[in-house]
């Protein structure tokens, strides 16, 4: 008899349904009156006996399960390629540290002297990040990136009415993030797109006829979605700078020049600083994140509150100021994030950071060496953390960027980012990081050299993939409008 693999693993209900006699574990005797649910509860909510429920064991439950877990790609996994989201390895000794009693077992609303050690933690890990981006302050309160972004325009918001100036505009590339110019509507202001220039870098030209007194602000990334260093970023900072606006960058991508460079030295006023990306803690199932915002001498007093200050070698809680945008969450943020990234800056030092930005470079550098001449590169500038090709080579076989990822699948690895950005049409954005040894990498690029073959020599069978995975191809806008949240059995629809 063949042993079940996980290809063929039936849904929980289907294993074996209504086998008499099995039971999963003994419940104690009740200490309360029994109660029949029907007195109690709707008949819609009370389940029936022919619920399909099956009669399984502890050993089988554990069994299924586990095997489900298999299918899911993850980090510990192997390479994972997605460009912009910087899916890196969660080392375990960031987990042994958050797990810790004094940590863990923390309650928000304790008093000030019974968190001495968190409120330490906190403040070494603001210094830290003040010294890896060059920044004259930093707020662990944002969630995420997207909260950090609304952060730091809600402090240059504050900065301009302090001056006495309302401004309408924000100055968005046509490369950026699509929450760039999203948090840009949310706090009120016309986002305004600058189109690229022919490197993959800001027009200069086009800001400089943007770039008027109804300007806020401009939110760059560097490296910018493409994957291309803003080699112009002190020109663009002197330019904003000089009429009156903001510098806002997207430290998205900071693992690209941890070590190297310094967000303050390129004239930043703003920065968010994705931990659960550059600095390697939690990113899955979304959350929990962490987007802690660095700011430079001018944004400083807007800072949010409370703000962990040091009085000798004692740490409080600072929370009257009135020049500050407020409390941008309840309580202190993502601790135990920041307890794994604490330990993250640590474990490594200077010395590793550094290495960790060379490696995620090298290895983008890499795949670009690996697949230029199978894959198009819209924008041959020189690559950073992650390089950007697209599918127009593969569209003349009629093989396009999705059925590349699906192929993907069948070589055991998980797909790169598509579509985005989305000034290149068909994108396979790739970004490797430095979690991998070099021998996966070029493993990952044998995939996309024969997938890239298989798209001039057989294109059907690229089209129709993936053909070695549980769930085959599915029609993903049915998919999407017509979920089913629900099993049921064949005979019930």
């Amino acid at each position: 008899m063949k042993r079940r693999t996980l290809r063929d693993e039936p849904l929980f209900f289907e294993r074996n349904p209504h086998r008499a006699h099995r039971q999963g574990l003994l419940l104690p005797p009740l200490d309360v009156p029994d109660v029949d649910p029907t007195d109690v509860l709707p008949p819609e909510l009370v389940r029936t006996p022919d619920d399909h429920f099956p009669d399984l064991g502890e050993l089988e439950v554990v069994q299924h399960f586990h095997r489900l877990s298999q299918l899911n790609y993850s980090v510990d996994e192997g390479l994972y390629p997605l460009g912009s989201c910087t899916m890196k390895y969660n080392p375990r000794l960031n987990e042994r540290t958050a797990r810790l009693a004094g940590f863990a077992d923390l309650h928000p609303l304790q008093p000030e002297y019974q968190v001495q050690g968190a409120l330490r933690l906190m403040w070494h890990l603001e210094e830290a990040l003040k010294a890896i981006t060059g920044m004259a302050g930093v707020t662990l309160q944002p969630a995420a990136g997207a909260h950090g972004e609304l952060t730091g325009i809600l402090m240059i918001q504050k900065a301009l009415e302090t001056r006495g100036e309302a401004r309408e505009e924000v100055l968005v590339p046509d490369s950026a993030h699509g929450t760039n110019p999203a948090t840009a509507v949310f706090a009120g202001y016309q986002a305004v797109e600058i189109p690229s220039a022919e490197d993959g870098t800001v027009d200069m030209d086009a800001l400089d006829r943007l770039m008027t007194e109804r300007v806020a602000a401009v939110m760059m990334t560097v490296p910018n979605t493409l994957g291309v260093f803003e080699h112009r970023i002190l020109e663009v900072a002197e330019l904003v700078h000089g009429r009156g606006g903001f510098i806002y960058l997207d430290g998205a991508n900071l693992n690209a020049f941890v070590g190297r460079a310094l967000a303050g030295r390129m004239g930043a006023d703003a920065m968010h600083i994705n931990l659960h990306k550059t600095f390697s803690t939690p990113h899955g199932g979304g959350g929990p994140g962490a987007g802690q915002v660095a700011v430079s001498d001018a944004l400083l007093p807007h800072l949010p509150v409370p703000r962990v200050v040091k009085e000798g070698d004692r740490f409080r809680l600072l929370w009257d100021d009135s020049a500050s945008i407020g409390a941008m969450r309840s309580f202190y943020g993502s601790f135990l994030v920041l307890v794994r990234a604490l330990t993250y800056i640590r474990s490594l030092g200077a010395d590793g950071l550094r290495e960790m930005s060379d490696v995620a470079v090298l290895y983008a550098n890499l795949i670009r060496h690996r697949l230029i001449e199978s894959y198009h590169l819209k924008y041959d500038s020189p690559s950073m953390h992650e390089v950007v090709f697209d599918d127009s080579i593969q569209a003349e076989h009629d093989v396009h960027n999705t059925d590349i990822a699906k192929r993907l699948l069948d070589y055991g690895f998980h797909p790169p980012t598509m579509s985005f950005p989305l000034i290149v049409h068909g994108a396979l954005m790739i970004e490797p990081t430095e979690s991998s040894p070099p021998e996966e990498v070029e493993v990952f690029c044998d995939a996309m050299l024969a997938i890239a073959r298989d798209a001039e020599e057989d294109p059907e069978m690229v089209k129709s993939a993936p053909h070695d995975t549980p769930v085959r191809r599915v029609d993903e806008v049915r998919a999407a409008r017509s979920l089913k949240v629900r099993w049921l059995p064949e005979d019930d629809g």
